[in-house]
């Protein structure tokens, strides 16, 4: 599954945050891979849940898992908040 980590747009982040956190994601962790394209950072997570789940079960499974490495990046650090991203599924 593939997903997009942009700003949220209900906050206003510092300008440099997406930058920022994609320093220190880098490209691996866990079971997610990063890339940085333009103004966004992609994820990647494995297709490994089983299927009998539907379509919309996976997804949710593989954005929580991109939600969750952005959440432990920013309360690693002082100058990210996990708020000011927004993880969608490319479809």
């Amino acid at each position: 599954m593939q997903f997009r980590i942009t700003p949220h747009s209900g906050y206003t982040p510092p300008a440099d945050a997406l930058e920022t956190l994609w320093q220190r994601l880098g490209t691996r962790r866990d079971e997610v891979s990063f890339a940085k394209i333009g103004s966004e950072i992609t994820a990647r997570t494995g297709d490994e849940a089983p299927v009998s789940m539907t379509r919309d079960e996976r997804v949710e499974i593989g954005r929580r898992a991109v939600l969750d490495a952005v959440r432990d990046v920013c309360e690693g650090a002082a100058d990210l908040k996990s708020d000011w991203f927004a993880v969608s599924s490319e479809l």
